[in-house]
């Protein structure tokens, strides 16, 4: 069952490196409590505009294709995009 669980974060993972400029810096880390499984997204500061994309699309589509991934496995899948500090 593990490993039905992480499919979600590797899908996240796959994806979002394919549209980053900056693959390595990208982290996910996954969490489960009673509203459902969030996975958290880092990605380096200059890739937020990649992930976001033009008036949010590219992250609403990617929040899209969670909740199918969720449904299928009974699970309520949400990402949140942490933004990445001031250095």
């Amino acid at each position: 069952m593990a490993e039905e669980e992480e499919k979600d974060v590797q899908f996240v993972l796959f994806i979002v490196r394919a549209i980053v400029e900056n693959p390595d810096a990208v982290e996910a880390e996954r969490t489960v409590d009673e509203m459902g499984v969030l996975i958290s997204l880092k990605v380096d500061k200059e890739d937020m505009g990649k992930l976001i994309g033009k008036n949010g699309q590219t992250a609403k589509s990617i929040r899209t294709l969670l909740r199918i991934i969720g449904s299928k496995n009974n699970a309520r899948v949400n990402l949140k995009i942490v933004e990445p500090e001031e250095a």
